[in-house]
């Protein structure tokens, strides 16, 4: 019975240090959904799991049902919203970026313990997406000076030692013997733990048995021991919430500074597919052109033959055409392998395999949408354009981030300039009880012994704890110890090195901004002049068509030649394929100015929830008529 009570009081008093659910640090926002392909083991006791290893899933390489929705007999069918939506699907640089978040949560927790953080990157996979570009910051490292961190969760440490002695003595005045033997167990238990006031507490239990052969103890066995509350506060260096909480702040930036990442991902990567679709769509008009190109030849050629089977036109005229229609069939077979490429390059975007697959690399895609040149621009102001820029771009705010980190890491820095001043305490309740030595005294019978040894002391493990919990036998200690760094030139350093990186991300955040003007500027001049260029290229391939058709009424009725004609079909072929290069430098000048002004998001309708998830909500679209099998 006394054990039990002992093994309560003992439990009781360990209870008391651990802190309330108030005094926790704040805990991370609930995370999100975990990638495709990734679970975390949530099994085991919550005694158990701190010391079983998270299980993460493999990657999912694993496209979405979107793609085979989209195939009908060997042909893909695409519009510019499921190149997106199979972008936010599958493609494998936001399905990379998927981590970061879970990496910052990771260090958040981290952080929480009390750990140094071990950083987050903020680095932007552009494998999928050559062309786009947007200014971000690199913070794959972070190191930090000032105060040591300090463990936040509770450790408990235990240990036991048994001990066996055989000591020769060279008096026996003070054990009674020449050799002496004593076996002792000590078993000690205590419970530590910090705080963020920069307070570290240990509240302890320790016990040790004892037995020996020297007749001069009175008890013998005996037993002792105390609890025990020691207290270290910081009173200069390292004292203060706001200074011992400033990972976990700088962690919570980095929560934010990883979701952003994530964003300028999405961004960058729907950017860079949009530009491929239109892409995609102008080879597509391209091979049409050619093919016209090539019909036009062909039908010279096979007029020039007729001509010269009677006579009216010399026989150098067919070779002149025949070597027209070579020309234009290899245009045509260069467009075709080029838009051939494309495919190949949109393909290996969309899916998470590339093209291993067979159904998808031997599909042809065929685009639904149609470029298409508006009337007229709906322009805001530039000014008001930037503001927004400002406001919705994500490598702004990643800067302003990295900035705020800076100048929290410049507080910690500053702190070690001052002296280290620690206050000591120490509280400590001992006691002592064991039976009356039975090793024979000489003169003295057992009686006598008993007789003359204190009968309080008398008892068990649960009279050493009921003197314990009494208070009887207390030790009371405190004490400062303060510690005056002379020169203290580390800790210079320290704080003016990191004001020059406070300055730097001033000046960062400053040419961030005059950046975004500069991409606004250049979005809104590369708009106007990709329609300047379309009307006139619109106006270059009328003229064109209207002189090729004067040119062929002439040269039908003799005055003009086959050279002529030909010089004409190149001219109206060179034309349109620069009609078709303007629409599409046109559609790729509006995906850039969304992309300069951060309206890339809500431009093409994407919930950054769902780009998240890997999952969108949208319906592939529907399919033309005649494309099912």
């Amino acid at each position: 019975m006394m054990r039990v009570r002992l093994f309560v009081a003992v439990c009781c008093s360990l209870l008391m240090l651990l802190p309330s659910a108030g005094a926790q640090p704040p805990a991370p926002a609930p995370a999100p959904a975990s990638p495709v392909g990734t679970t975390i083991d949530a099994g085991g006791s919550r005694f158990i799991r701190p010391y079983r290893a998270p299980d993460i899933g493999p990657i999912n390489l694993a496209n979405t049902n979107r793609l085979d929705a989209l195939l009908r007999a060997g042909k893909l069918y695409l519009s510019i919203q499921d190149v997106i939506a199979l972008a936010l699907e599958n493609n494998l640089d936001i399905e990379l970026q998927r981590y970061g978040p879970r990496i910052a949560r990771a260090d958040f927790k981290r952080a929480s313990a009390g750990s140094a953080l071990r950083g987050v990157s903020t680095g932007i996979s552009t494998a999928s997406s050559p062309g786009a570009t947007m200014n971000g910051m690199n913070v794959n490292a972070f190191t930090s000076a000032g105060p040591a961190t300090l463990n936040l969760d509770p450790v408990v440490v235990t240990s036991y030692n048994r001990n066996h002695q055989t000591t020769p003595q060279t008096s026996s005045f003070v054990t009674g013997t020449n050799s002496l033997v004593t076996t002792t167990g000590a078993t000690n238990v205590s419970l530590q733990k910090s705080y963020l006031t920069g307070t570290t507490t240990s509240l302890g239990w320790d016990t040790t048995q004892s037995l020996s052969n020297s007749y001069r103890n009175d008890f013998n066995p005996a037993r002792s021991g105390g609890i025990s509350l020691n207290v270290q506060q910081h009173l200069l260096q390292g004292f203060g919430v706001a200074l011992n909480n400033r990972f976990i702040r700088i962690a919570k930036n980095n929560l934010r500074l990883s979701d952003l990442t994530f964003q300028q991902q999405v961004i960058i990567t729907v950017a860079a597919v949009e530009s491929l679709y239109w892409d995609l769509v102008s080879f597509n008009e391209n091979v049409k052109v050619s093919q016209q190109a090539l019909a036009l030849a062909e039908k010279l050629y096979n007029d020039n033959k007729k001509q010269v089977e009677i006579g009216t036109l010399a026989p150098i005229e067919i070779v002149r055409a025949e070597a027209e229609v070579a020309a234009r069939q290899q245009d045509l077979t260069v467009a075709e392998t080029q838009l051939l490429f494309q495919e190949t390059i949109i393909k290996n975007a969309l899916s998470r395999t590339g093209v291993a697959s067979p159904s998808v690399s031997e599909a042809r895609i065929i685009p639904t949408d149609r470029m298409n040149v508006p009337e007229k621009d709906a322009m805001p102001p530039m000014q008001e354009l930037v503001t927004k820029a400002v406001e919705s771009r994500p490598d702004v705010a990643q800067t302003r981030i990295v900035m705020a980190n800076a100048q929290i890491s410049l507080r910690g820095s500053k702190n070690v300039l001052l002296p280290s001043l620690d206050f000591t305490g120490s509280l400590r309740n001992n006691g002592l009880a064991g039976d009356v030595n039975q090793v024979p005294t000489p003169g003295l019978t057992y009686d006598q012994r008993v007789a003359a040894v204190n009968p309080y002391f008398l008892g068990g493990m649960g009279r050493m704890m009921e003197q314990i919990m009494r208070h009887n036998f207390p030790n009371y200690s405190f004490g400062f110890q303060l510690n005056i760094p002379l020169r203290n030139r580390t800790a210079q350093a320290d704080v003016v090195r990191d004001q020059l990186v406070v300055r730097q991300a001033q000046i960062q955040e400053q040419q961030q901004i005059n950046q975004v003007r500069v991409d606004v500027v250049n979005g809104m001049v590369g708009v106007q002049q990709a329609r300047a260029r379309y009307q006139s290229a619109v106006k270059g391939r009328v003229l064109q068509e209207q002189t090729l058709d004067a040119e062929q009424k002439k040269y039908a009725l003799g005055a003009s030649t086959v050279f002529l004609v030909i010089q004409a079909q190149r001219d109206l072929a060179t034309a349109r394929y620069t009609e078709v290069a303007a629409q599409a430098a046109y559609s790729k000048a509006r995906v850039q100015l969304d992309l300069a002004t951060g309206q890339t998001l809500p431009a093409s309708n994407i919930v950054i929830d769902e780009a998240q998830k890997g999952r969108v909500s949208t319906p592939p679209s529907a399919l033309p008529a005649g494309s099912s099998n």
